[in-house]
């Protein structure tokens, strides 16, 4: 515990990364990941009367950023010669399959700690990439037996809260910035624990400093938002009821905190507004998109909404990993008779 605010504010400025990191994360990790695309929807781009640029990370390994920070961890800890026998991690999914498929390729064992109300889709590729699976009660239970195989000698890569994740995972803006043909007037990622806003961040930062940055995050599961808020971090008991399952974490950490609150801001979006945009995007790119990212778009709408003249933004598709019930619940209703246009004055 700290004395003071002031006091709490030293050590977050203490935790906040080097942007430099990006780069040498994308340096060391770019032979072993796909090079995703950037897409554009030109239909989309005249209804909305704004230029919308979509960085596909479905298309990635795993069909997920996490893909990034995983491998990135293990290649670090190769690089400086501490490459372990054994890690572990705790995941709703995406992150799960990025450490047990990153761990495959270095031919290191992974155990992974999930939550049984996790995606089946995302437990079953779990496991096929050859991980160990531990299904516990709530994410709260994953997270506490996650430690304790670290305390037992299994190197512990958390899903957000360790430097070279953050980094790794910031790669995927680096290279939409380095792809898009002007920078943007804004950018917009999803927020779960806040290791890709952060590591994001850190990208536009180097690339793309005028920028604005925003998290999007659900109504039903705004931790970060009422962290911003409240000054210090709100924390949830158990997984958040959302239809966005990649970004049901507990909290953000003091180390993903201290960058988030040097970011422009949170912007919520509520689940039918998730699913609106879940159907739209999908309908829009043709290509797989999970709820966790079209909850950006949700976010990035409700801002275009508000903007005078035509704006370039850059929104980050986290991923595309959906299990068929996850399926049936978004296309329970028809939205692609409601036309996701913008009302000029």
């Amino acid at each position: 515990m700290f004395k003071t605010k002031d006091d709490y504010k030293t050590k977050l400025k203490e935790l906040l990364l080097k942007p430099e990191l990006v780069k040498s994360a994308y340096d060391r990790i770019k032979g072993s990941i796909n090079e995703t695309p950037l897409m554009s929807s030109t239909q989309l781009n005249r209804w909305l009367g704004h230029e919308v640029f979509f960085k596909m990370e479905c298309f990635q390994k795993v069909g997920a950023f996490k893909a990034r920070g995983a491998m990135n961890t293990l290649l670090t800890l190769k690089d400086n010669n501490f490459l372990p026998k054994e890690v572990v991690t705790f995941s709703s999914g995406n992150h799960a399959q990025a450490v047990a498929w990153a761990a495959g390729k270095m031919g290191v064992k992974a155990n992974i700690l999930m939550s049984q109300h996790a995606s089946p889709i995302k437990i079953q590729a779990t496991k096929a990439y050859g991980a160990n699976i531990v299904l516990c009660k709530s994410r709260k239970e994953a997270e506490e037996t996650a430690y304790s195989y670290a305390e037992n000698g299994a190197y512990l890569i958390p899903p957000y809260d360790h430097e070279s994740v953050i980094a790794g995972q910031g790669t995927a803006c680096y290279e939409a910035l380095q792809e898009i043909p002007k920078n943007p007037n804004a950018i917009f990622v999803p927020v779960g624990g806040g290791g890709f806003l952060s590591g994001s961040y850190l990208a536009k930062k180097l690339l793309s400093s005028s920028s604005k940055i925003f998290g999007a995050e659900p109504e039903q599961a705004n931790d970060a938002a009422r962290s911003i808020e409240q000054g210090s971090i709100v924390k949830f008991d158990d997984s958040p009821e959302t239809i966005a399952d990649g970004v049901q974490t507990l909290s953000v950490s003091d180390r993903t905190f201290a960058h988030i609150l040097h970011t422009d801001g949170i912007i919520t979006a509520s689940e039918d507004e998730i699913i609106y945009w879940t159907q739209w995007l999908t309908h829009l790119l043709k290509a797989s998109i999970e709820p966790s990212c079209a909850l950006a778009m949700a976010s990035a709408f409700k801002w275009l909404k508000e903007q005078r003249g035509r704006k370039t933004i850059l929104v980050m598709i986290s991923g595309g990993n959906i299990s068929a019930k996850k399926h049936h619940d978004i296309w329970s209703k028809d939205c692609l008779e409601d036309l996701p246009i913008i009302q000029k004055n």
